[in-house]
């Protein structure tokens, strides 16, 4: 029976903070649903835009070469990602902070989050370069080798996930459950273009190989 009374009494003390989490959050605040809406327009944006380079190689026409292009766009999604960033914050600004999240250890996880996810975000960019990063391979530009040192021997996606934390931890130091709402829609993203350009991408990569063997066989 105490058993029974112990997870029920769980139970309702994590619904309670759920519950207190929630109605903190002021989702008709302007600055949060611009900050929602930027974290899923940029996936969808450089996905469309990697995708139509890809088909009509347009951006490499405007740019004057693939290396160029994709530099550009390289620049619009790093200029994006500091709109998002900055959107973010703005929104945290104007949300209420809850004193269940202002506690020792969250703080903790919090910082250690930060560190974590830049570690992964800068790591992966180091070892993919600008054109790895940014979606060169849909320019044409494919790396000889999949990379498999670190951070993509502990993570497959160590940009993306790297990014999440980072929203994560400032949420919690901040102590505001409004930026936790904005984590979890940066990964649902996150999980959304990855299912598209996985595929894609392995796509392409299969095609470079075939046409190799090809060549090889001729």
């Amino acid at each position: 029976m105490s058993d029974t009374f112990d997870i029920k009494n769980v139970f309702e003390q994590t619904k309670e903070l759920y519950g207190n989490l929630i109605q903190s959050v002021d989702f008709n605040d302007t600055y949060l649903r611009y900050s929602l809406i930027w974290v899923a327009f940029n996936p969808i944006f450089w996905n469309i835009v990697a995708r139509l380079e890809y088909n009509t190689h347009f951006l490499t026409k405007i740019a004057g070469s693939a290396k160029a292009g994709c530099y550009t766009l390289a620049v619009i999604i790093f200029t994006l990602g500091i709109g998002r960033d900055h959107m973010f914050n703005l929104a945290l600004q104007n949300q209420e902070t809850s004193p269940f999240l202002q506690i020792d250890i969250l703080q903790k996880v919090g910082y250690t989050a930060i560190v974590i996810g830049q570690i992964l975000v800068l790591s992966s960019m180091y070892q993919l370069g600008i054109t790895g990063t940014y979606l060169g391979d849909y320019f044409g530009i494919l790396m000889k080798d999949r990379v498999t040192s670190f951070p993509f021997n502990v993570s497959n996606n160590p940009m993306y996930q790297g990014s999440t934390l980072s929203f994560l931890g400032i949420s919690l130091i901040k102590a505001k459950p409004a930026g936790l709402i904005v984590a979890l829609a940066v990964q649902f993203m996150y999980d959304i273009a990855l299912q598209f350009e996985e595929p894609f991408t392995a796509k392409i990569y299969a095609n470079r190989d075939k046409l190799e063997n090809e060549k090889k066989n001729l």
